[in-house]
């Protein structure tokens, strides 16, 4: 039994903010129902290749897109724009806890299916609207797309090479961060409003924003312009206070330093036969590395460049100096730790036979995680939604699939 196993959630969102909200509940226990449409889905069904494979090496029609983003969850397929469509909603929220919504500001008003309209039916409703702008200001009625926000919200003017390296430009994340983030802070958020309910019996409605999300996590970055009016600026795989604090080349990849303090300077240094540079005056504390990082940096490149990743890594480790390699996905799932905290999980799957996910990172030690259901096919659980959970009969149910309600 999850954590949130006596909470039903029903999920109306699409993409990648809303299905990961909604994952992080359902991977928490709650009972979550995914409303797709019929016979198209969730956009994400579509976003391939890659495809996963069966167990003879075929693709199947499931993308690896949508599969990261929607296990433990139950698919059913309902045209919300038809008035039968619209009463399955109403009857299945007066039922649920939970509503997660992703369309334009507004549109779900048309049918009915907004806030003020549900919580009539159900008064201790927790209604969560995920948009790219929030519910209010000139920009509300835009359409937000995960790459637009890094760039409006500040990421994209701090990612990339530095400025001063030739042909350096702006770079997004990545993965869509505004959009994982978004669905992270929507998950607390109703959490949050779970606890509130269950101590006043009130439910409430929550305004989340892509725009609002990406800012909020650019934290120490939003912080230092507010608090000395500099704009920030890009510094690559450096930081623009530590030295040597980013990548560095060896003689068969890239590799991590971390050196926080004069000390681990010093450590580095030693272990890569280069000892005079710690007793440089140039080079002597932090702040005269930070002064002096275009003379140090490439007499440190000479350095890493002498030795291999695997070899940089065994010295520092040893001198503890932190560092850690820059590796391609192989090497993430080949790699002991991950191996031996199971981050990669098996499960059945009706159409691929055995599924490969990755774990829940959250570990709970009275009421762990848990993966009960693979991502499920389009529609696979309508008729056992509509008979076991709203008492259709099969004429009633048949009489839907011929109208193509469902």
């Amino acid at each position: 039994m999850g954590a949130l196993s006596h909470i039903r959630v029903l999920d109306l969102s699409r993409v990648l903010a809303g299905p990961w909200c909604a994952q992080n509940l359902a991977d928490l226990g709650a009972d979550v129902i995914k409303v797709e449409r019929p016979g198209a889905g969730d956009d994400t069904r579509h976003w391939g290749p890659p495809f996963a494979k069966d167990e003879k090496g075929h693709e199947t029609a499931e993308t690896a897109y949508f599969i990261c983003i929607n296990r433990n969850k139950r698919s059913i397929t309902v045209d919300i724009s038809q008035p039968e469509g619209q009463e399955i909603i109403r009857q299945l929220a007066a039922q649920s806890d939970v509503i997660i919504e992703n369309y334009k500001v507004g549109d779900l008003a048309k049918y009915g299916l907004d806030y003020e309209s549900l919580k009539k039916i159900k008064s201790d409703l927790i209604y969560c609207s995920i948009t790219g702008f929030g519910q209010n200001g000139p920009y509300a009625h835009r359409p937000g797309y995960d790459f637009i926000i890094q760039g409006m919200g500040g990421f994209m003017s701090v990612t990339g090479e530095a400025e001063d390296v030739e042909g350096a430009s702006p770079q997004k994340s990545g993965v869509a961060i505004a959009d994982i983030f978004t669905g992270m802070y929507a998950s607390t958020a109703i959490l949050a409003a779970v606890i509130h309910r269950d101590h006043t019996g009130e439910g409430q409605y929550i305004d989340m924003s892509l725009l609002d999300t990406q800012i909020a996590v650019m934290a120490n970055v939003s912080s230092a312009y507010l608090c000395s009016g500099e704009i920030p600026r890009r510094w690559g795989n450096a930081s623009p206070i530590i030295v040597p604090y980013q990548t560095f080349p060896t003689s068969d990849g890239w590799m991590i330093v971390a050196s926080g303090n004069d000390s681990q300077f010093r450590h580095f240094v030693t272990a890569g036969g280069e000892p005079q540079l710690a007793d440089d005056p140039l080079f002597l504390t932090n702040p005269d590395r930070v002064k002096h990082r275009k003379q140090l940096v490439p007499l440190l490149e000479v350095m890493t460049r002498k030795k291999t990743k695997g070899e940089w890594i065994a010295l520092l480790e040893h001198a503890n100096v932190p560092c850690g390699p820059i590796n391609n996905f192989k090497e993430v799932f080949e790699n002991e730790q991950v191996i031996a905290r199971h981050v990669q999980i098996n499960v059945p799957h009706p159409t691929v036979g055995t599924m490969k996910l990755v774990a829940s990172p959250m570990r709970l030690s009275k009421t762990p995680t848990e993966v009960r259901m693979a991502p499920p096919t389009l529609g696979q659980h309508t008729t056992q939604v509509l008979q076991e959970d709203l008492h259709f009969d099969a004429q009633k149910v048949a009489k839907l699939q011929e109208k193509g309600i469902i």
